[in-house]
């Protein structure tokens, strides 16, 4: 009687623990470790995924390189959405100058998407 309530108190004490650990690094993983803004076209947005379908886009910033004669280097940036009013605002300013604003965690989770800039602000910049 006495070692079957210590084993419950044990497996009480561990599962405790364990959840206590799990919520720390859901929370720690999910800090905002920066964000800003980053302006360019975007160039590519699709929702993907073989299970977890998560909205994925890449950002051309302009290119490096711009003496005459010379090949243009162009930088993309990867970021992942997950705000359904958000992806539908990308879908439609596909190949247009845009000001995107993000923010960066430290780790990203497969439910989130596949970077760990998550853009949450879509405007468009008139030429």
């Amino acid at each position: 009687m006495e070692a079957a309530k210590s084993g419950r108190k044990i497996i009480i004490i561990i599962t405790l623990v364990v959840l206590v650990i799990l919520s720390l690094f859901f929370i720690i993983a999910n800090y905002t470790y920066s964000e800003g803004n980053r302006a360019g076209v975007v160039v590519k947005f699709s929702k993907k995924g073989y299970l977890l379908k998560t909205y994925e886009g890449e950002l051309n910033m302009g290119g490096m390189g711009n003496l005459p004669n010379t090949a243009q280097q162009n930088m993309l940036w990867k970021f992942s959405v997950n705000d359904q009013n958000v992806a539908d605002t990308l879908m439609n300013l596909e190949g247009r100058k845009v000001s995107l604003h993000y923010k960066e965690i430290i780790k990203n989770m497969p439910w989130q998407g596949e970077t760990k800039y998550y853009v949450d602000g879509v405007k468009l910049i008139k030429d």
